[in-house]
């Protein structure tokens, strides 16, 4: 055995350039394989961070659930929308701490001239408007870099006043202006800037935060930019992640009733947790994992098809030495040895 590792050595020493190109097929291969995996693993435990980040014992209540994959049918689409009034209503439930309507506005545009909020010559595109009430930042968890949340005498007289996301406030002011007092254009709307969140930790995705470009403000000012938006989002925030199943039975068993749906009917709306933004995004990659698995491996079997070609090479060009080491007894396992070395 010693015999065949000197021998071994020796060929590796003797064959650099042949060595280094068997050792960097294995090590590409491996290292790619190692690589997609980790990426993977660490994109899921960067989106499972991010999802305890605003609160594990977060409720979506919306007329479907939009988490499902696959085209929603027509009788989802089309059913009735939640309202204000049920917002009210849900808040006022024993097991629930806030709750919270949203509306959404976001209209992405190609156009360079296009825009979405201004101030002065600058210009951000592709903003997400929300309109939004007081117990918003309790049930998302925001916090604010500077100035305060928007409250409920905005809420109640619709003001024109905003809270700017962090994106959004550094693409609109220079680094020594101060956002806050500022009058921004929404929409052409001019909006008096009162507070700048800081940077949000609730992306799906890698890269920038879409919803670190938004600008929220009060629920009957947005209704004046868009006053056709009624197909309100709410979040739930319950008083404690031990009563969160008693707060999706009391939202259910609520909305069941000012809906007017029957004991033996289907509910018309949907009550989904972050679970389910967390098991789609498990989905995804998933996906992306298998797609980037199989890119991987390519290199693996090409670094492993040149291994085996230069061992053959190895082989065939030592036949005579191996022949020659047979007839001074050296047995199989010898030069099985010599050449796995």
């Amino acid at each position: 055995m010693n015999e065949a590792f000197r021998m071994a050595f020796h060929s590796l020493r003797v064959n650099r350039m042949r060595s280094l190109l068997t050792v960097l097929g294995i090590v590409i291969g491996v290292t790619a394989v190692i690589g997609m995996s980790s990426t993977i693993k660490g994109l899921n435990s960067s989106i499972a961070s991010e999802i305890a980040d605003i609160g594990s014992n977060l409720i979506f209540v919306y007329k479907f659930n939009p988490t499902v994959p696959g085209r929603k049918p027509s009788s989802l689409l089309n059913r009735r929308e939640l309202t204000l009034d049920d917002a009210r209503a849900i808040a006022e439930a024993p097991h629930v701490q806030a709750a919270a309507p949203i509306l959404r506005w976001f209209q992405p545009s190609p156009n360079a001239r296009a825009f979405t909020v201004r101030y002065r010559d600058r210009i951000s595109k592709n903003t997400i408007i929300e309109g939004v009430s007081a117990p918003h930042a309790v049930v998302f968890n925001l916090r604010l870099e500077s100035g305060r949340w928007i409250n409920e005498v905005d809420h109640r007289h619709g003001a024109n006043v905003a809270v700017i996301g962090h994106d959004t406030a550094a693409t609109l002011f220079p680094a020594n202006v101060n956002p806050l007092d500022k009058e921004v254009q929404v929409e052409g709307a001019v909006f008096r800037v009162v507070g700048v969140l800081e940077k949000r930790k609730d992306a799906l995705t890698p890269g920038a935060n879409p919803n670190d470009n938004v600008v929220d403000i009060p629920l009957a000012a947005f209704w004046r930019l868009h006053p056709e938006f009624r197909d309100f989002w709410i979040g739930v925030r319950p008083v404690s992640q031990e009563d969160m199943p008693i707060a999706i039975d009391e939202i259910e068993s609520l909305l069941r009733r000012r809906r007017g749906v029957q004991a033996n009917e289907e509910s018309d709306f949907a009550i989904f947790t972050q679970d389910s933004f967390t098991d789609l995004w498990n989905q995804i990659s998933s996906g992306v994992f298998a797609v980037m698995l199989a890119i991987s491996s390519v290199a693996l079997l090409v670094g492993g098809v040149g291994v085996m070609n230069i061992m053959l090479v190895s082989v065939t060009e030592r036949t005579r030495e191996i022949g020659v080491r047979k007839a001074v007894g050296a047995t199989r396992r010898d030069i099985l040895a010599q050449f796995l070395f």
